[in-house]
């Protein structure tokens, strides 16, 4: 059985409608279960921009939930993907701001089924960054410590065993070897789990990747994306400027990303490293200074 696609919306029609039709230009769309969840209005002034993205919701797809109130993000995920996962056992996952490589669910159908039995995987991404492949890498995919929420799939038996309360934040929170073992992903782990336990901020993702981290596990992303982020703008809800510190090589349509079965793939020092520096402080001060210079 093929992964449902679920995808989340709220209020940008015009981006949803974008991505829709990438997804719907991918190979083998039809034969995919398709599920869209779109969140309530926050305000009386995002209602119009709410309905007219669920008539593009619903353009795609019969099954389309609508929230009765604001949810925000984080939740709709959670209890979204958990409805639609338990039933089917795998889930691809995607939200309004993303444009897809018309292989996109081809990528995902294949690693979903390779790696369904490898017990240190968590997730199969989409999205890759732009990173350089190690003279004797021999792999279009490699492995990260930290997943991407932008184009992803994940298994029931993984997803279910996620503790969203983060009842073992104690023991980082007092451990600073643990603390930097956790920014081994990226500088700003930690502080964004911390952020998410003192009600900064309401991030599904920081959780998913804590949860990763505990478990010692990695998830798989191509090195040619196939996945590209669209929402820095004036309409996203945590992206909101122009520059993006996520660079990214996209897959060329007339290219076809190389699927194998590699049992032995392992972690790489070298990759490690460069994706570390997309997380860098200094990348992430650089990344500030422009947004806030809206630049």
């Amino acid at each position: 059985m093929l992964a449902p696609v679920l995808i989340f919306g709220y209020n940008r029609p015009q981006l949803f409608a974008r991505m829709a039709a990438s997804l719907k230009a991918n190979v083998n769309f039809e034969n995919h279960k398709v599920f869209a969840f779109i969140d309530g209005p926050k305000t009386a002034a995002d209602s119009n921009l709410v309905s007219e993205t669920i008539l593009e919701a619903r353009k795609l797809t019969d099954n389309v939930t609508v929230a009765d109130k604001n949810q925000g993000l984080a939740a709709s995920i959670i209890n979204g993907v958990t409805e639609i996962i338990n039933t089917f056992g795998r889930a691809i996952v995607i939200e309004d701001d993303l444009i897809l490589h018309p292989l996109f669910l081809n990528f995902m159908d294949f690693y979903l089924d390779n790696f369904e039995k490898d017990s240190n995987i968590l997730s199969i991404c989409g999205f890759g960054l732009k990173i350089k492949r190690p003279s004797d890498y021999k792999s279009d995919i490699y492995l990260a410590r930290r997943a991407s929420s932008w184009g992803w799939g994940t298994w029931a038996d993984r997803w279910n065993k996620i503790d969203w309360n983060v009842t073992r934040f104690a023991e980082i929170k007092d451990s600073r070897k643990l603390q930097k073992e956790f920014n081994r992903g990226g500088s700003d782990m930690f502080s964004m789990l911390n952020d998410y336990m003192t009600g900064r901020n309401n991030s599904w993702a920081i959780r998913f990747c804590f949860h990763q981290f505990l478990n010692g596990y990695y998830s798989v992303h191509p090195f040619k994306s196939l996945v590209i982020n669209d929402g820095y703008n004036q309409y996203a809800t945590n992206c909101r400027q122009k520059y993006n510190r996520f660079k990214t090589d996209f897959l060329n349509e007339k290219e076809t990303p190389a699927l194998c079965t590699l049992p032995e793939l392992q972690p790489e020092p070298l990759i490690d490293s460069q994706l570390r520096k997309y997380h860098s402080v200094s990348r992430r001060i650089y990344s500030k200074i422009r947004r806030i210079l809206n630049i």
